[in-house]
This record gives structure tokens, C-alpha cells and sequence, in this order.
């Protein structure tokens, strides 16, 4: 009887568009000198508006952490993007290019605005969970939807993430315009919801309680992908997709439960998002937080726990560039360039072809 022959266990080139990080204790110090190096850039270019980049940080910095308002505000603005950008890190992870946390938290938005507006009145206490538990579902039914299409049809994740998008745009205009909407407003948006359903505030702080869900929530995320045999297949399906399929590792399975976990917390933001901020579903509430998620993901080195800190830094970022605007002249789209810059400096720093 011959022998059977050994598996072939020699290395094969990734797939497509798959992504590899530098040793993860490269990655801190790297990202340190990644965001440096974007300030300097960014007070280049304020200093080429004939304005002082000294000045100008002072003001921004004055405007994110200069009073409890003005940090509760950069509380709720890094929310979103802590929520969202955890769940796409967590796909990153796992080999999966989830490109579309905008589409999800839409739709997670339409599902909190849904239950919260047809929620009895009696039973008001319950209101606000039951709200976000909706938006969880309406976000991971959303992404379920691209996994299916991903799986069933071989379609890159990236191409149906992505287009889904802006169906999930388009869906939510249309709920706005037809039993959602408010009759007689003056653009889209649903009625003022019940204040059952919004979102308890911190004491001391103009934030609401969704920071600290979003931290509980990436807090678990990164134990389950450190601590869990499933975090652990999540990582080697990341790392080789041959290693996972040999070591018994359903690649389906994997897929299936990274994009429904990525979609519910995008979902959760949609939630929180309306249930903290509007207190109603207003369309295009949720545009530019599905791709600001991934430069989030990418500047915390696709670490569900470390995206904390990088949310805060956007969400600073986005509060202090009002006051940077109004005291000194300079323009607050300075702050998208900063963060184009941060996250250009970051892929340089942190990600290789393999």
C-alpha cells in the first residue's frame, strides 16, 4: 500500500485586495509618527492660507477640549465611528474588506426610527433598548444581504458592500417620503420620536450614554478576537486562507459571523446616532461615517480596542474645526485633509502587499 502524500502546505499568494500589517509592536510607534506627520503637512498647508498653524491648532485644540460641552460633543461625534469602525476592523481581520458600515448604519437608523415611533407609549421605559436592539438587526439583516450575494454569487466583497450602499440610501429616502415621513416638512425626516426613546445623557457632559456602550462593545469585540477559539480561526482565516480551510475552519461560517457582527454594531451607530443626536430620522444622516469607520479601523491598526483612542482623535478633530474655522479664518475642510493625510501616512506605515 503506497503512501498518502503529505499536504501541500506551501505558501500561496493571498487573494485580490487581501491586506497584511507590519508586527504588531511595530504598529504603536508607527501610527504615532504617522499622525506627526500629518500635523506637520496639515500646518504647511494652513501656513500657505497666510494664517499662523500655532494659532490655528490652539483654536481647534480649544474647541474639542476646552470646556465639558465641547468634550461631551467630540464624545458623541467619536461614537459613530468607534461603533462602526471596530466592526469593519473586525472583518479586516478576518480576511474580509467590509466596505460598507454607511449602508448598515442607515439602515440601522431606519430601524431604531421604526421601533421607537411604534413603540406603545405605556411601556415607555423600554422604549430607547428596544430601539437599539432594532437598529442591530436592521444593520446586520443589511450586511447579511452583501454576505449573501458575496458568498452565493462570488462577488468581491468590496464591489457589494460598496454598491449596497447607496440602495440602503435610497431605502431609507424612501421610508422617509412614504410611512415614516413627517407630513408637511419641509424635506425628509420622520416626526420628533418619544423621549422614552432617547438616548440617557452622561451627568456633567453634553454626551449621551452611546461612548461608553461603543467602548463596552469594542472592549468584548477585541477579548472574542484574543481570547476565544473563534477569534482565533478569525485570525488565521485573516492571515491564510489555505491554514484556516486546512485546520477544519468553515470559511463560510467565518464570513457569515464577521460581516453580521460588523453590521450590527454599524447598525448600533446608525442608533445611537438617532436616538442621541437628532431624536428623529433625517435623510443623509449617515453620510461619510461608513468611510470614515475604515480610516478609524485602519488608524487603530484594525485593533477593535484600539479604535477607540483613533475614534476619539477624529471625533476632536471634527468638534474643534468649528471654533478653528470661526476664531482664525481657516477652513474646517482643513480637517478632512488632516485626516486623508493621517490615514494616507497610516497605510504607508502599517499595511504591505503580501
Amino acid at each position: 500500500m503506497t503512501e498518502a502524500a503529505p499536504p501541500d502546505l506551501r505558501p500561496v499568494a493571498p487573494r485580490p485586495g487581501s491586506l497584511h500589517f507590519v508586527a504588531a509592536q511595530e504598529i504603536g510607534l508607527r501610527i504615532v509618527v504617522a499622525v506627526i506627520l500629518s500635523l506637520v503637512c496639515a500646518a504647511v498647508l494652513v501656513a500657505l492660507s497666510r494664517h499662523n498653524p500655532l494659532t490655528a491648532f490652539a483654536a481647534l485644540a480649544m474647541g474639542a477640549v476646552g470646556s465639558l460641552h465641547q468634550f461631551g460633543v467630540a464624545l458623541n461625534r467619536a461614537t459613530p465611528y468607534l461603533l462602526a469602525g471596530s466592526g469593519v476592523a473586525f472583518c479586516f481581520r478576518a480576511g474580509i474588506i467590509n466596505i460598507g458600515a454607511e449602508g448598515q448604519i442607515a439602515l440601522g437608523g431606519l430601524g431604531a426610527a421604526a421601533v421607537a415611533l411604534h413603540w406603545p407609549q405605556s411601556a415607555s421605559w423600554v422604549v430607547a433598548p428596544a430601539s437599539l436592539v432594532g437598529a442591530a438587526v436592521f444593520g446586520a439583516l443589511w450586511s447579511a444581504i452583501a454576505t449573501a450575494i458575496h458568498l452565493g454569487r462570488r462577488v468581491h466583497e468590496v464591489l457589494v458592500t460598496l454598491l449596497l450602499n447607496f440602495v440602503g440610501a435610497l431605502i431609507v429616502q424612501q421610508a422617509l417620503a412614504g410611512p415614516l415621513g413627517q407630513a408637511g416638512a419641509g424635506f425628509l425626516q420622520s416626526p420628533i420620536m418619544p423621549s422614552g426613546a432617547w438616548l440617557w445623557k452622561l451627568p456633567s457632559l453634553d454626551a449621551h450614554i452611546g461612548f461608553p456602550t461603543a467602548l463596552v462593545a469594542a472592549a468584548a469585540l477585541s477579548a472574542m478576537l484574543w481570547r476565544t477559539p473563534f477569534g482565533f480561526a478569525v485570525r488565521v482565516a485573516g492571515r491564510s486562507r489555505r491554514a484556516a480551510a486546512y485546520a477544519g475552519f468553515s470559511m463560510s461560517g467565518l464570513t457569515w459571523a464577521a460581516m453580521l457582527l460588523s453590521g450590527a454594531l454599524a447598525g448600533l451607530a446608525g442608533g445611537v446616532e438617532v436616538l442621541g443626536i437628532h431624536h428623529r430620522l433625517i435623510e443623509g444622516f449617515s453620510l461619510g461615517f461608513g468611510f470614515k469607520a475604515v480610516t478609524v479601523a485602519l488608524l487603530g491598526a484594525v485593533e477593535p480596542l484600539a479604535v477607540a483612542p483613533a475614534a476619539l482623535f477624529v471625533g476632536l478633530l471634527e468638534a474643534g474645526s468649528l471654533s478653528m474655522q470661526r476664531q482664525i479664518g481657516v477652513p474646517s475642510a482643513l480637517v478632512v485633509v488632516i485626516e486623508g493625510l493621517t490615514m494616507l501616512f497610516i497605510l504607508a506605515a502599517t499595511v504591505r502587499r503580501a
